[in-house]
């Protein structure tokens, strides 16, 4: 590999030893691999916004490649969440659910004719790749992908310079040490000893280990690919999580307002844009199926058992479930709905008569 390239390792919340062991498999594999700036993280959707986690990631200027314990989607939008943002990087290593979907879906991804929030963005000139840990159980899967990805990189020119040629701020073929404050904020040694500071261009691989501490969290990320910046979330959600930037663009404003285990708003998001990576339901998680058609069910495909409630009854029900756990009064589809969601009937007018007359008549 011919130029540098960030490797974002984001290791699991568990402490599982299957999942531990294919971490540091990886991480040893690479160490190997010259070229590599690898970067091993807390769980990504757990770091906080301010922590050093967070401040590492933000200091990788080139292109980077992220495993994670989440599906692709869900982390390339946490990431944007946390303000790291590039162009998608289309992995090969994918698991079969994923091909399965992108063969039975005939029409392209946002054929439509529909505005995204995405369409109005300036993204920056680097590519993110996003694989999923629970794709394969065998180091070696990831580490010839990562190794074809930083390949392929490295042979095209963006704006950045040579793609790949980014690494840790900024990083190129021949970069500079990193600085002893540098590691001393971020580096994690294994032994207590004093870590060496040769010349990077001499080390075939360098490795930064976060060590960061904080309670698991639980906020949404919107999938900005599909948004439509219809507001619809923030109407509905009543805690205060959603806001506007300067764009009114709607975003995660107070992300720990969120109701811990609470995907309401998620349900009633008419493009499927909202995501909370740790819900145990696929699509609500990010999983590829949503980013398909809306050829399916939606009630069912957001966890609505057959001839049971519908998503949005479902959403209404946990919304008030969570309002009375915070001391407020519930409010049921009276609040947030629009036209399309309430099941509330309401009275007919001449309209709606007129309209039935037509249908008798068909």
């Amino acid at each position: 590999m011919a130029k540098r390239i960030a490797v974002v390792l984001s290791q699991g919340q568990s402490a599982h030893p299957a999942k531990r062991q294919l971490e540091e498999d990886i991480a040893a594999a690479l160490l190997m691999e010259p070229g590599i700036d690898l970067v091993i993280i807390p769980h990504l959707y757990d770091l906080k916004p301010d922590g050093t986690g967070t401040l590492a990631l933000s200091n990788i200027k080139g292109n980077m490649i992220v495993l994670s314990w989440l599906y692709d989607r869900a982390t390339r939008w946490t990431l944007d969440r946390m303000g790291i943002r590039g162009k998608e990087g289309l992995s090969l290593l994918k698991s079969p659910s994923e091909d399965e979907e992108e063969d039975e879906d005939a029409e392209p991804k946002g054929s439509d004719d529909k505005a995204r929030v995405i369409d109005t963005r300036d993204l920056p000139n680097r590519k993110i790749y996003c694989l999923d840990l629970r794709v394969e159980n065998q180091a070696a899967a990831f580490v010839a992908e990562i190794k074809r990805i930083a390949n392929e990189a490295s042979m095209q020119l963006l704006g950045l310079g040579e793609l790949g040629s980014g690494g840790i701020g900024g990083l190129g073929s021949k970069p500079a040490a990193p600085s002893p404050d540098v590691l001393a904020r971020f580096v994690q040694p294994t032994n207590n000893t004093a870590l060496p500071l040769p010349h990077a261009e001499e080390l075939p691989a360098q490795v930064i280990r976060i060590a960061e501490t904080g309670d698991r969290r639980w906020y949404p990320v919107i999938d900005y690919s599909r948004c439509t910046n219809c507001m619809e979330c923030i109407d509905f959600c009543l805690f205060g999580v959603y806001g506007l930037d300067r764009a009114d663009t709607i975003l995660v404003e107070q992300p720990d307002n969120c109701r811990k285990g609470c995907p309401a708003c998620s349900r009633v998001c008419p493009e499927n844009a909202i995501i909370f990576p740790q819900h145990k339901t696929p699509s609500i998680a990010g999983s590829p199926e949503v980013a398909g058609s809306m050829k399916i069910d939606l009630s069912r495909l957001f966890g609505a058992p057959d001839g049971s409630e519908s998503a949005e009854d479902i959403a209404v029900r946990e919304r008030d479930e969570q309002l009375q756990l915070a001391g407020r009064t519930a409010v049921g589809a009276t609040v947030g709905l629009p036209k399309r969601h309430g099941s509330a009937s309401q009275p007919k007018d001449e309209l709606d008569a007129l309209l039935d007359q037509l249908d008798e008549l068909d």
